[in-house]
């Protein structure tokens, strides 16, 4: 569980290369004073959607006098990173939040974020691989801190394959057939559903299939976001829909959760982090479901879908506590063990901090999942994580894109979509396009 992912290491590398691009652009901003605390605790404000993150602080603020902090849950997803983006605009951002990978070179090079590297950096440095380091450093400094790292995994309830005959697919042939299986036995019920709303669902599964959205040439970047293994996941997925063979409920929706518990839909694309939202969606499934790798083209591979880090949106008065804060969450055993804590809303992350891994591992509660070793397998497929994909610089306008334009017309028509705003995107922020 401790292992370093060669393939994920590699895609690191990539990264960082094209993330020095954004050095220019980086507001730089490190934060206000630090404002002494006058024999006062510093309270801190924190806004994260992770789960785990309720009894995360209620442990912290129970062993440190100096620090209190104060959680707000925002939504995820693009809804979550606009609400943070108005908030440093509106000048009442909070001390610490939690950004996605994918999200990082955005808010960086946007100046909502505070350069955390005399408060962070040294931690690190010191704590996580070179390849989770490269998603947070760039420009020669510190922007977050790294908690987990994010494999695709394929979710499925196991009372209802046998109940239909349905092997777990290993590739996305073995998927259609099995969900045209499915659908010929019951009207009613899928194998799966693909949401529309989730360009970061999209984007794994183009990850996955060897799609690149964003690449550099010398000092330019060179958008792909409809590239021909974006084109064919995203034909994949129309034709099934168009067939009638998957749903398309909105993720995370109610409606989406119902149909699972109804048995209305058999299986879901997630990852890692899904096993811990299982429990307290569907409590009354225990022992129902398990977890695979995901189906794929041919070959073992899969996607990096989210990951997560902490930093320090721009206008806290309180880096040097808020940094405190974040190494606890990230690299302290009791931070961790709190986050494993939490019964309502467990989490199942891997932790980007090797030394946390068997911490973690040992905490995470496997009755649900029928005593399956969930972190054993995730680590697994840490190593099929396909090398070379570069996150963007205008990643959010680009999800935003994709999603407007797929609920029209299709995944094909999204990434269409995407193309031309990551092309536009990046000379509207004075970045070199890539001719």
């Amino acid at each position: 569980m401790s292992r370093t992912s060669r393939s994920f290491r590699i895609a690191a590398t990539a990264t960082v290369a094209a993330l020095g691009l954004l050095a220019t652009a980086c507001g730089g901003d490190d934060g206000g004073s630090t404002a002494a605390s006058d024999g006062k605790p510093v309270t801190l404000t924190y806004w994260t959607w992770t789960l785990g993150a309720k009894s995360t602080v209620e442990a912290f603020n129970k062993t440190h006098k100096d620090i209190q902090v104060k959680l707000t849950e925002i939504p995820s997803g693009t809804e979550g990173y606009s609400k943070m983006s108005n908030a440093v605009k509106g000048g009442n951002a909070p001390d610490v939040a939690t950004i996605e990978y994918q999200m990082v070179p955005e808010f960086a090079s946007q100046g909502n974020l505070i350069d955390l590297t005399k408060y962070a950096g040294e931690t690190v440095k010191s704590k996580f691989p070179d390849a989770v380091q490269s998603l947070v450093t760039f420009g020669g400094r510190t922007w977050t801190v790294p908690y987990d790292v994010a494999p695709q995994l394929y979710y499925y309830r196991t009372d209802l394959f046998k109940k239909y005959g349905i092997d777990v697919p290993k590739t996305w042939a073995d998927f259609k057939t099995a969900a045209a299986k499915v659908k010929k036995q019951d009207k009613n019920v899928r194998l799966a559903s693909m949401p529309k709303s989730d360009s970061a669902l999209l984007a794994a599964l183009a990850w996955q299939a060897g799609g690149k959205w964003f690449t550099t040439e010398g000092d330019a970047w060179k958008p792909a976001v409809n590239d021909a293994p974006s084109r064919k996941v995203a034909a994949y997925w129309d034709g099934l829909l168009q067939d009638g063979l998957v749903q398309s409920y909105t993720a995370y929706s109610p409606e989406e959760t119902k149909a699972r518990t109804a048995g209305k839909t058999l299986s879901f694309l997630g990852a890692s982090w899904s096993a811990g939202g299982l429990k307290t969606a569907m409590p009354d499934l225990s022992g129902k479901w398990a977890a695979a790798p995901m189906p794929n083209w041919g070959t073992p591979a899969t996607g990096n879908y989210g990951g997560t880090s902490y930093g320090v949106l721009k206008g806290s008065e309180h880096p040097e506590q808020a940094a405190e804060f974040i190494k606890w969450l990230t690299t302290d055993k009791a931070g961790v063990e709190a986050r494993l804590a939490d019964l309502e809303s467990p989490s199942s992350a891997v932790p980007a901090d090797p030394a946390m891994r068997a911490v973690a591992a040992a905490k995470f509660d496997t009755a649900y999942l029928n005593g399956q070793d969930l972190y054993q397998l995730a680590s697994e497929q840490v190593d099929a994580i396909v090398p070379g994909w570069t996150w963007g610089p205008n990643q959010l306008d680009v999800y935003t894109a994709v999603q407007d334009a797929t609920a029209k017309s299709g995944f094909a028509g999204g990434i269409e979509a995407g193309q031309k705003k990551a092309e536009a995107g990046i000379t509207e922020r004075g970045l070199k396009l890539a001719k």
